[in-house]
Parts: C-alpha cells; sequence; structure tokens
C-alpha cells in the first residue's frame, strides 16, 4: 500500500526551510511554538497512519527536518531518451498522449537508479539499527513533467520496489523553486541550466552524465567520490592555479597552510553522510559501515594536501579515502573505487571518468567553468552580443 493510498485528506503538512544539514531554529516567541506544535502533530498522525496501515510494506518516509533529502529529476532516475525524443521533435500534447498510451510499461533505469537503490540500502540499515530513528535518506523526484505523467512515473517506481513517496511535478515549470521547501540536501538532473539555478540558490547540485559501459558497482555499500577544490571547498586556490601558476599556487597554500578553506557547494552533503556513517560507528560498525567518502584531488599531497585535510579536520568532517594525484587521470582511480557517483567542477575530468564506466556528476561551480582542458574560454563574442 502507498501514502497516496492511505486517506490522507485531513493530514496537513506544513512547509519548511532549510539550508544543507541546518533546522529551523525556534525565535522563543508563541507563533514559533505554537507553528513548531503544529509541525509536531501533523507528522504525529502521517506516522499514525503509516503505523496503523499493517498490509503496508513501504516504510514510513522519515519527517523532511530530520532527513537528509535527495531530489532527482525523472530523466536522471529512468531512461526517458525516446521520450525527450517525442517531446522535441513532436511537442507537448503528442508527448503526454505518448506518456499516457505506455504508462502500464515501466521505464528502464536511469544514471541515478544505482545511487538511489544505495541510498534505499543506508536506509535498510539504519532501520534495522535504530527502528524509531527518522535520520534517514528521503528521496524525493524533482520533476517538470505533466501531472497526468504521474502515473506512470508512480507504476516504474513500484515496479522497481523504489521508495519514493514525495513527488513534486510542476508541469512545466521549472521545479528549482521548491527545492528549498522541500528542505532538500541534494538535486540531481540532467539539466545543467537547472543545475545552475540550484546552485545559485545555494543548494548543492549537480548535473549527471551517463556512460557507456558502467562498472559494477556495490550492493552493500554506497560509495560517494567528491572533488576538493570548487566542490568540497570553494574555487579560492583553483582561482590561484589558474591566474598564477602552479608555483605561486603552492606558496599559497604553505603560507596558508593553517587557515581552513572556505566551503564548497557539496560540503553540506559531506557533512550529512558524515552524520549518517557516525549512526553506525556508535553501534560499533566503522568497518562494516555501509557509506564510503573518497576525496578524489588532483592536488599534490606533499605540496597542497596538509590545507586540505587541516580544513576538513576544523570543519569535523572526514573522509574515508584521500587520494591525491598531482595531476595524473582521476579515471584509473574512480575506476577502482567504483563509485555510485563522482562530484567534479571541470568537464574533462569528467569525461575521464564517463570513459572508464564512471558514473559522474558536474558541479558548475567556480573559475573552471571559464576553462577547457587548461585553457581559458573566449567569452567575448558571446558578451559583444
Amino acid at each position: 500500500m502507498l501514502l497516496r493510498e492511505i486517506d490522507l485528506q485531513n493530514t496537513i503538512l506544513p512547509p519548511c526551510h532549510r539550508n544543507n544539514m541546518s533546522k529551523p531554529e525556534g525565535t522563543g516567541g508563541a507563533g514559533q511554538s505554537n507553528s513548531d506544535n503544529s509541525e509536531e502533530r501533523d507528522w504525529a498522525a502521517v506516522k499514525a497512519l503509516f503505523d496503523n496501515a499493517k498490509t503496508t510494506k513501504k516504510p514510513r518516509p522519515p519527517k523532511p527536518s530530520n532527513a537528509v533529502t535527495i531530489a532527482v529529476s525523472s530523466r536522471t532516475l529512468f531512461n526517458m531518451v525516446k521520450e525527450r525524443k517525442v517531446f522535441e521533435e513532436e511537442g507537448l500534447e503528442r508527448y503526454v498522449a505518448h506518456q499516457l498510451e505506455l504508462e502500464d510499461q515501466p521505464f528502464t533505469p536511469g544514471v541515478s537508479f544505482p545511487f538511489v537503490k544505495a541510498l534505499m540500502n543506508v536506509n535498510a540499515r539504519l532501520r534495522e539499527l535504530y527502528p524509531d530513528d527518522e535520520e534517514l535518506f528521503d528521496i524525493v523526484l524533482m520533476t517538470n513533467n505533466h501531472a497526468q505523467v504521474g502515473v506512470r512515473l508512480i507504476n516504474s517506481i513500484n515496479y522497481y520496489d523504489l521508495t519514493i513517496e514525495r513527488f513534486c511535478m510542476t508541469g512545466g515549470e521549472s521545479p528549482i523553486g521548491y527545492l528549498k521547501a522541500y528542505m532538500t540536501n541534494l538535486y540531481l538532473s540532467k539539466d545543467s541550466k537547472k543545475v545552475q539555478e540550484a546552485i545559485e540558490e545555494g543548494i548543492a547540485a549537480a548535473t549527471m552524465f551517463a556512460c557507456g559501459s558502467e562498472n559494477e558497482l556495490s550492493d552493500t555499500q554506497l560509495r560517494v567520490a567528491f572533488d576538493g577544490d570548487a566542490v568540497l571547498f570553494s574555487d579560492e586556490s583553483e582561482i590561484i592555479v589558474k591566474e598564477h601558476g602552479l608555483d605561486t599556487f603552492f606558496r599559497h597554500e604553505k603560507e596558508f597552510e593553517n587557515k581552513p578553506l572556505a566551503q564548497g557547494p557539496l560540503k553540506g552533503f559531506l557533512e550529512a553522510l558524515g552524520k549518517l556513517q557516525r549512526k553506525f560507528y556508535a553501534k560499533n560498525q566503522r568497518i562494516s559501515c555501509p557509506i564510503r567518502t573518497y576525496l578524489v584531488t588532483a592536488r599534490s599531497a606533499a605540496s597542497a594536501g596538509a590545507r586540505v585535510l587541516k580544513t576538513l579536520r576544523s570543519w569535523g568532517l572526514e573522509v574515508d579515502e584521500a587520494l591525491f594525484l598531482a595531476g595524473a587521470p582521476k579515471g584509473p582511480l574512480l575506476q577502482k573505487i567504483r563509485p555510485h557517483i563522482f562530484f567534479d567542477d571541470q568537464m574533462f575530468h569528467i569525461e575521464g571518468a564517463q570513459e572508464l564506466g564512471t558514473i559522474a556528476a558536474h558541479v558548475p561551480y567556480g573559475i573552471g567553468q571559464k576553462y577547457d582542458k587548461g585553457k581559458r574560454i573566449d567569452t567575448s563574442d558571446t558578451e559583444k552580443k
């Protein structure tokens, strides 16, 4: 039995806002207190509905303010290449009719599908250790599809037994404005413009890219690999590399070794992963933890690595493995790691990862967007238009 099958007509779910892992803080006023009490009552009602629905096989979705919310677009979750072609060549009305005709035929898995399955595995492990806890991953389907297409999406989600109860279908409008209302910690899309909008709104986001032949991925451990500069950290050091060269960069990093780097767009997501990891550590399950994180950076370790590690330490964060490549290609190392997702700000690293079977996600942030394979992109013609 799905959430949509349970009578929720009298349950009102109030909108809330959150940035990264922060939770709304009370102001101490009566209005805030009443709002908080109302929210608690509403979610208690939802919990009761699920607990009383004995026939449901689906686990109850966590309270959004406690969850790590991952918003995925329908085109990353499922392979909708053929449907996209119908939309682009024949228009919206034919596209909707096409989806209705095939609504009993499930979509095939898309590029974010393995990542979503890995999130669900982590949730299953957390529920075994903490049956009543709500610090879990909550997956939201975020799409600008028409609501009529929702039936095929729901059928596909049920076919693959995915735990996705919250949808946002905007009927052609951009869903970006809803990301904060859904308390999103990470947004994954195939639309680079929407990802850029999300980044500008302060929401961790990345554009996902498929690869021709994907590496076999772990069924029991979520593996997430991050680049450092302009992903976990700001692009302040990368600016120095681009504008003044490596020698100046090495001197700068040595001089400011004990000054933490500013945070980048994905820092909050690493923080969220670390928070869930510590729940396993508390049960003496560090070795068998179903989440593993990796830093895969082009930095040199001896010349520029200390500042990175000290920055993570100052944030109270850690990664399970730190790989300093000193400018070497990332693809072969990623092929060994086999992450469910790899985040990088530079497309040539994304392309190198793809060529060797790694699912990669581009973070459009920082000075790296002005360069292609180390050469500055000439924007003069664009600026004149």
